[in-house]
């Protein structure tokens, strides 16, 4: 009772304080500083894994397969100094020819991708509550799973802004979509239209496409059917990990949660293999995102291989991809 009164009291500072700095992009006309090209965003309202890395690569091949020079912009959350984040290493890793700016300073950083590295298009990674950079095209992603964030802002409940904020949207994705009813997608859809009447409206979940090892090599996903795997991640939304492996029908015998843009160090690998080496497992499994960062072939003497997960639309593709090139063109 004592912590749920805590959140509770710190909810109501945290609402004005995010509803001020609104206000203030919202009525100062040198708020918001422009740039040359075109800035695409996308984001959330709440805190934790909504899949904005997959919309991020499907948005960035959209581009470029329209000849489209287009550069990542991020903060660079989770990064130790002087190195890329987990986002920033798997991007750069699936978008061999998309250059991906890490800084707090994120119009500084624009300036740089347009001055120097001749971006046409910027792609702002979780930009949503970043004002400071004026854009053209705000994409805001929901979990499905707690679509608006257990309806209180933090450090009540996970909301990063009240949810009228979809206001500004242009577009919003239901991600993971198909982890609910049809009809609890449909009441969602209507609640945001209620709010912003306008806006796109896109449903997606994330596919499971392949395993990828740390030397880049691929395998079919139905290699992790009906097999025992351990399994590890440091992401927003641990179970969506997990569900990811039992519906491509693996049987996961051990299971280790980490913090999300966890940085491993060589005691959490020593833990790890300490954990799975007596398990039955035929292999060990995590993200991408974890992939990138551990760097290790085999752990616990067994392979270590990654899940490649990419979005799949089932709804609204086409007209988001109109909407991008109504923007880029």
């Amino acid at each position: 009772m004592a912590l749920r009164a805590a959140l509770a009291a710190g909810e109501a500072p945290y609402g004005l304080a995010v509803t001020a700095r609104n206000l203030w992009y919202e009525h100062r006309q040198d708020a918001v500083q422009r740039v040359d090209v075109p800035v695409v965003s996308v984001g959330n309202l709440t805190v934790g894994g909504t899949g904005k890395t997959p919309m991020v690569k499907w948005i960035a091949r959209h581009f470029r397969q329209h000849s489209k020079r287009v550069a990542i912009l991020s903060r660079g959350y989770g990064a130790e100094a002087g190195a890329k984040n987990d986002e920033a290493l798997e991007l750069e890793q699936a978008l061999t020819d998309v250059p991906h700016l890490q800084d707090r300073d994120r119009v500084a950083s624009a300036r740089i991708a347009i001055e120097e590295l001749e971006a046409e298009v910027l792609l702002l990674d979780d930009g949503f509550q970043h004002r400071r950079l004026g854009r053209d095209l705000d994409i805001v992603l929901l979990d499905a799973t707690a679509p608006f964030g257990y309806e209180h802002l933090l450090p009540r409940g996970v909301l990063r802004e009240p949810i009228s904020g979809l206001r500004r949207a242009h577009a919003v994705c239901l991600t993971r979509a198909t982890s609910i009813s049809a009809a609890e997608r449909d009441a969602i859809r209507q609640r945001v239209h209620r709010i912003a009447p306008e806006v796109l409206w896109c449903e997606a979940t994330h596919r499971p496409r392949t395993l990828l090892d740390k030397t880049e090599q691929q395998r079919p996903l139905s290699e992790l059917h009906g097999q025992p795997v351990a399994a590890f991640c440091g992401i927003g939304n641990p179970a969506a990990f997990r569900k990811t492996l039992e519906d491509a029908g693996a049987n996961v015998v051990a299971w280790q949660e980490f913090p999300d843009h966890h940085n491993y160090s060589a005691d959490d690998i020593r833990d790890l293999a300490d954990k799975f080496a007596s398990c039955p497992a035929a292999t060990v499994v995590c993200t991408h995102k974890d992939l990138v960062k551990v760097q290790l072939e085999q752990l616990a003497d067994r392979p270590l291989q990654a899940v490649v997960v990419e979005i799949e639309f089932l709804a609204g593709e086409a007209n988001l991809a109109k909407m991008l090139d109504s923007v880029s063109d």
